[in-house]
């Protein structure tokens, strides 16, 4: 069960080496596949940087959808190995593809700007409860503002929060903070939010853990 070849999944035709015993969410987020399949319509032609890519989701929906480059970031080494792994299921020996095991706010602060012209930022959750709701809603102004001040203009950020202790208005208030200290022009084009096989039930509201907003900068 250990071995990579054991865990393969299929998602819209795309194949994932998934860790189901250790890995996140049972080693696959399947909450994210419509969101990631929406990607792949805004991918031809752009530079794509997929930040906290855990095992690469967004990347391989970018590359399939025609992107000029695709570069993964995440803290853990294993979760690039993973990604890595799945490129070469998916498009072995593809040049379009790098990877990187580094903090997301340290690769932000070191790009150049300009460099991508559409961001994804999935990060894990940064409230778990609510006493972390302060840092947590600083946190996601602090990450977006950083998107926002690299992204080249006509660019497209997919910008999530599945932390269930932060509401949408929230977590849009925190986003559209961050566009505002940046002194960028942002406009909506999609809400998302988590796919019909996680259903909200209506009493209770924190069941709608999955918050994403789809930007066009100017």
């Amino acid at each position: 069960i250990g071995s990579f070849e054991t865990n393969i999944a299929i998602e819209n035709g795309l194949k994932f080496h998934v860790d189901w015993l250790k890995g996140q969410k049972t080693g696959f987020f399947v909450d994210q596949r419509d969101n990631r399949s929406l990607l792949e319509h805004f991918a031809r032609g752009r530079k794509v940087l997929n930040m906290f890519c855990y095992t690469g989701g967004f990347s391989f929906y970018a590359m399939r959808g025609g992107a000029e480059l695709v570069h993964s970031v995440d803290s853990s080494a294993k979760a690039i190995t993973l990604t890595d792994a799945n490129v070469e299921l998916n498009f072995p020996g593809d040049a379009r593809h790098k990877s990187y095991a580094e903090d997301a706010f340290k690769f932000l602060d070191s790009m150049e700007k300009d460099s991508y012209d559409l961001i994804v930022l999935d990060p894990p959750a940064f409230a778990k409860h609510r006493s972390a709701l302060k840092n947590a809603l600083r946190g996601y102004q602090r990450l977006n503002a950083k998107a926002f001040e690299k992204i080249s203009s006509g660019g497209i950020l997919f910008t999530f929060s599945c932390s269930q202790a932060v509401n949408k208005d929230q977590f849009r208030l925190a986003v559209f903070s961050a566009a505002a200290q940046s002194r960028r022009k942002v406009r909506i084009l999609h809400q998302l939010t988590q796919p019909a096989d996680h259903p909200i039930n209506i009493y209770h509201p924190e069941g709608e853990y999955l918050k994403g907003l789809i930007l066009y900068v100017e």
